[in-house]
């Protein structure tokens, strides 16, 4: 998988040798990170998805920078917020166990409303979310909260980062003008590897 990844960045950029290579290694730097958290769990057991995005989702929280002093930085611990059906089970608190982010322990927090996303970090809404999707970003605007989902054209609603497959793999797009709006400030690093990166309109 890391292989055919570096093999694309390769392709796409071969007539911008030193920026593709700038691209490439930061590629390779996200990957290796997420492969590290995953530590390959039982090497005879083979990764789902949802594997993939929790690794995901804890570099997100290492590439994001949050408002000092905002409703979302209060507390000694870092915590990621699931709203709806939780497709992740138990995998996430095994593999987020002794780890973490800007010096504070990690916590896993599964909601049931938008409004208990009170000192949440990282909230993940899944699928089963899809047909409240408008209410809950609504209700989510002035919270300084990175959402993240793979519920289809979620970064066109105005959601913050959005798994995509692509070439049978799991990667995330970006919706730039969002997280600014919340005041999160995210890495250049992590917006070059993003699929796409929506920015602010002019």
């Amino acid at each position: 998988m890391r292989q055919a990844f570096m093999l694309e960045s390769r392709n796409v950029c071969l007539s911008h040798r030193e920026i593709c290579l700038g691209v490439l290694r930061l590629t390779v730097v996200l990957l290796l990170c997420v492969y590290s958290v995953l530590n390959v769990q039982a090497q005879n057991s083979k990764l789902s998805d949802y594997d993939i995005k929790a690794a995901y989702l804890f570099n997100f929280g290492r590439f994001v920078e949050w408002p000092s002093g905002g409703e979302s930085s209060n507390g000694g611990s870092f915590t990621f917020c699931i709203l709806g059906h939780d497709p992740f089970g138990q995998n996430l608190d095994h593999m987020l166990v002794g780890r973490t982010i800007n010096s504070k322990a990690i916590t896993v927090k599964r909601i049931a409303t938008p409004q208990e996303s009170s000192g949440c970090q990282i909230l993940f809404l899944d699928t089963t979310e899809q047909g409240k999707l408008n209410k809950i970003i609504e209700a989510l605007d002035d919270e300084a909260v990175l959402t993240v989902s793979d519920i289809p054209e979620f970064s066109k609603h105005g959601g913050m980062i959005q798994f995509v497959e692509k070439e049978n793999r799991v990667r995330f797009e970006v919706n730039l003008e969002a997280t600014q709006r919340a005041g999160l400030t995210l890495s250049s690093d992590l917006l070059k590897v993003a699929t796409a990166v929506m920015r602010q309109p002019r």
